[in-house]
């Protein structure tokens, strides 16, 4: 798998940031996010999957084996967010809850 350097461009794009921005939220150098964006630098898998993560697309997306960026998975973990993984957790466990978890969101949205 290769590292697509045009998907990053893409996605920065559409999510109206600047390269500067863009690294800031990885927390890295600017030089090095734009390493990535030249493609003289191939990120390791760790980091792709951070990127992906962070800007709210896939690997699969990243490495250019699929043409839509939408993520079809989201992480969510406890110690950074206990309520949405508690929610999360009842909609799991529960067909009940789930069904009205359901019915509330649809009205919400």
């Amino acid at each position: 798998m290769n590292f697509k350097p045009e998907n990053l461009i893409k996605l920065r794009s559409q999510l109206g940031i600047t390269k500067a921005e863009a690294a800031r939220r990885l927390n890295m150098s600017a030089m090095g996010y734009g390493r990535y964006e030249k493609g003289e630098r191939e990120p390791s898998f760790q980091t792709v999957s951070f990127i992906a993560l962070t800007f709210g697309t896939s690997t699969d997306y990243l490495y250019g084996m699929t043409n839509d960026p939408h993520a079809k998975s989201v992480t969510v973990e406890y110690d950074q967010n206990p309520e949405l993984f508690d929610l999360i957790q009842a909609y799991l466990s529960d067909d009940n809850k789930a069904q009205r978890l359901l019915t509330y969101f649809k009205k919400l949205t």
